[in-house]
């Protein structure tokens, strides 16, 4: 015995609709999406969002606070984070510059240092800058897949993190740990048989290995394109991991529940064509939407 129960609704309007596998009989819909085309994004409308008069996307947001620190700050309606960010980064950098007017006048290394750590505490606010920019952009809903995106660009694992998907983060930087300890033993032996290759192939070097100068040529090439190759391989992970930080967020929309539910509604059917139809004459019949 086999029974088959459904819930469904009657809706109160009669719509015209298309034969099945046709997304519409009328095409009404399609000639005013045709007609429609949204303004093309232009440096003109980036400003105007910043000054509220238009929307941007995080992306968009993201990638011009990038180019000019506290854009964002000032979409979100934080004014209070310029005077930070400009201040910091102001004056990390004015330090970074006074140290090391120092340590060409000196020669002392401690300037150097000191040099070294105003630039990366300037770099540093930059990045924090932007970062911020993200994380206060508002959605609607708790989840947007281009602030994952952003988090796992700006900080690999961020992003997963955000998602929930704490288990990824040790496989990330796994990944990036065995790259870069290929990419640095390759680079060590390309830069040790560049060395001997060099002392063998120059007259009067003194160089008396047991290895001809082709043959450390060829041990030179090989641990270089294997250390490229190393490096692509990190890339790789970097990409897959703002990749799979998008992907994964944007399945978190996703229902996968075992609930299916289905709509009924009377609905115009028109042929598909009437050039290959002897009934030339809508039908009606009923309209099916399933969920699942």
């Amino acid at each position: 015995m086999l029974s088959f129960s459904a819930k469904g609704q009657f809706l109160g309007n009669m719509k015209q609709v298309g034969p099945p596998g046709s997304s519409s009989s009328t095409g009404n819909e399609k000639e005013t999406e045709s007609k429609y085309r949204p303004p093309e994004y232009s440096l003109k409308r980036y400003f105007k969002s910043l000054a509220h008069k238009d929307s941007v996307n995080l992306s968009r947001l993201w990638f011009g606070s990038m180019i000019l620190p506290g854009t964002a700050q000032i979409y979100n309606r934080d004014y209070w984070k310029l005077p930070v960010l400009y201040g910091g980064i102001g004056g990390f950098v004015y330090g970074g510059i006074h140290s090391n007017r120092k340590f060409q006048q000196t020669g002392e290394l401690h300037f150097k240092t000191q040099r070294n750590l105003f630039y990366t505490a300037a770099a540093l606010t930059w990045w924090g800058g932007v970062l911020d920019g993200a994380v206060s952009f508002k959605y609607h809903k708790d989840v947007l897949p281009a602030r994952a995106s952003v988090y796992s660009a700006m900080l690999p694992g961020l992003g997963q993190a955000y998602n929930g998907d704490y288990w990824k983060i040790p496989i990330i930087y796994g990944g990036f740990v065995i790259t870069g300890y290929f990419i640095s033993s390759n680079n060590y032996s390309y830069r040790y048989y560049k060395e001997l290759h060099n002392q063998a192939s120059t007259p009067g070097s003194g160089y008396n290995g047991s290895y001809s100068a082709e043959t450390l040529k060829y041990y030179r090439d090989s641990y270089r394109r294997m250390r490229d190759y190393s490096i692509l391989a990190g890339v790789i992970v970097y990409a897959l991991n703002i990749i799979d930080a998008n992907v994964f967020a944007h399945l978190q929309d996703f229902d996968i529940s075992d609930d299916l539910s289905a709509s009924f509604s009377p609905a115009v059917i028109e042929p598909l064509n009437y050039r290959f139809t002897n009934n030339v004459t809508p039908a009606v019949g009923m309209s099916i939407n399933l969920t699942f």
